[in-house]
């Protein structure tokens, strides 16, 4: 009788537990991928609102250049990546052009512990970078015709 008792007792707790263990998994046919943190998305979307700020108000482009950067490497499977992708790929070419409001020099790398400002061209280098991948990456966006157009743009012989 205490056996029988026990072992509903038991069937009843692995029932219970059974739907919020698979609550956690991968359901099949699902891309691991595409599974986003809600906090890491929303921490993402305050980086890009930011970003553009900088971008299109201030035309301050290392600071957008730096937020953009901020989300590639925190989140690259964000929901709207190929945005940040061609605002990152804008702020290098223009950067290498010295457009905008902040000096180029603003934005450093570190190399062995060493500060070191981009040269136009390691600007260029790097926006061609950012919107080749989004081009690749994400070629029905429509955010990849824009890249095109500032590859092909980058690309044309200068008139002088």
């Amino acid at each position: 009788m205490k056996i029988s008792i026990l072992c509903l007792l038991l069937l009843c707790v692995l029932l219970v537990a059974t739907p919020s263990t698979f609550a956690q998994g991968v359901r099949s046919g699902q891309d691991p991928a595409l599974l986003r943190d809600p906090d890491l998305e929303r921490d993402s979307q305050h980086n890009l609102e930011v970003a553009k700020n900088y971008f299109k108000l201030k035309k301050a482009y290392v600071a957008a250049l730096k937020r953009c950067e901020e989300i590639i490497a925190g989140n690259p499977n964000f929901a709207r990546i190929e945005e940040v992708l061609l605002m990152a790929g804008q702020s290098s070419l223009w950067l290498a052009d010295k457009k905008g409001k902040q000096n180029p020099d603003l934005y450093v790398s570190f190399e062995g512990g060493e500060k070191r400002s981009l040269t136009s061209e390691q600007f260029r280098e790097m926006g061609r970078g950012y919107l080749t991948k989004l081009i690749n990456d994400y070629p029905e966006s429509p955010f990849a015709r824009q890249a095109k157009e500032e590859l092909r743009l980058l690309e044309a012989p200068v008139k002088q």
